[in-house]
Parts: structure tokens; C-alpha cells; sequence
């Protein structure tokens, strides 16, 4: 009985130390920069801004930094590193996969607010900015999914378009949206 406890042990010891050694390698989604910048915006439209320009930022790695070479972007590129940080690194499937985390992030401070207040104006504000947003990145990832070859690229562009078709589904749920100038004009009478 007691050599079978000590056979166990060692086996007990190696599952922990391979399960802590698993979750030191998991790669983090988000820049120190950027998780303060979402812990920052405590309104939620202002922290989906915050989350559509991270991932603006993994697809502008993804494109190869192309924009980077005009001089305007080179600017702002130079600016916005100051407060956001230098552009992540990563392999492509590396890069998209953490497009879709950070969509599925948005995505669930999305559904905590609406658990809190389903009735917040901001839901569908940041809704509609989220899905116009979704829409931009597959149109500019379409190429590269196409280039997928690698099990883990296939996986990572799985796990967004999994992302962005429930983001597009919801906003095609919200009720049309009512046109500020318009409901401006009639309390201005």
C-alpha cells in the first residue's frame, strides 16, 4: 500500500509541473500597454476602441507593416507606440489567433454589461462599432486565409471567423439605429 502511494506521488508531481510548464508558455493576446489601456476605459465603447486597435494592430503586422513606410503613418505609427507600445511580434497564426482572442474578449464585455444592463445604449453602440470593425479585418485578412497551410494558421483563422460570424450575427439582430441628426432636427421645431 505504501510503495503504491509513492509510486503516485512522483506521477502526481510531474502532471502539476506539466501543467504549470503549459500555462507559462500560453501566449498573451494583449501588450502590457494595452491590457492598462483596457483597464483604463472603464466606459464600454471606449474600451471596444481599445480592443478594435489592438487588433488594428496585430492586422498592420500581418500586412507587413506596409502602411508603416508612408511617412504620415511612420509618424503616427512613432507616436502611438508611446502609448501603446512597440507593434507585437509573432507568426502569423500567432497573430491571427490573438485577432480572434481579442475579439472574443470584446465579445464577452459586450455580454457582461448587457448581463448587468440590458437596456445600456452603449451595448449596441459598441456592438456596431465592433461588427463595422470585424467586417474591415476579414476583408483584409481574405487573402491571407486563403495562404493558410500550417494546422496551427487553419485553427487560428477558424477560431476568428467562429468570432466575427457570432459578432455580425448580433449586430444584425439590433433594431435599425436612429439617426441623431434627424431626431436633432425634430426637437429643434
Amino acid at each position: 500500500m505504501i510503495t503504491r502511494r509513492l509510486l503516485f506521488v512522483p506521477l502526481f508531481l510531474g502532471l502539476m509541473l506539466f501543467a504549470q510548464s503549459a500555462t507559462a508558455q500560453q501566449r498573451d493576446h494583449l501588450t502590457p500597454q494595452e491590457v492598462d489601456l483596457i483597464k483604463e476605459a472603464q466606459i464600454l465603447d471606449k474600451r471596444i476602441d481599445v480592443f478594435i486597435k489592438a487588433a488594428d494592430r496585430r492586422l498592420l503586422v500581418l500586412k507587413g507593416g506596409a502602411a508603416a513606410s508612408n511617412p504620415a503613418n511612420a509618424k503616427q505609427l512613432k507616436k502611438d507606440s508611446e502609448k501603446w507600445g512597440e507593434l507585437p511580434t509573432g507568426s502569423r497564426a500567432e497573430l491571427v489567433s490573438d485577432i480572434a482572442r481579442i475579439l472574443d474578449e470584446a465579445i464577452t464585455n459586450i455580454d457582461d454589461v448587457s448581463a448587468r444592463d440590458e437596456r445600456n445604449p452603449l451595448i449596441a453602440k459598441s456592438l456596431r462599432k465592433l461588427g463595422s470593425a470585424v467586417n474591415s479585418i476579414m476583408e483584409q485578412l481574405k487573402p491571407l486565409s486563403t495562404e493558410a497551410k500550417t494546422d496551427a494558421e487553419i485553427a487560428s483563422f477558424e477560431l476568428l471567423n467562429e468570432d466575427a460570424k457570432s459578432i455580425l450575427e448580433a449586430v444584425s439582430k439590433l433594431p435599425a439605429e436612429v439617426e441623431k441628426k434627424a431626431k436633432a432636427k425634430n426637437n429643434n421645431k
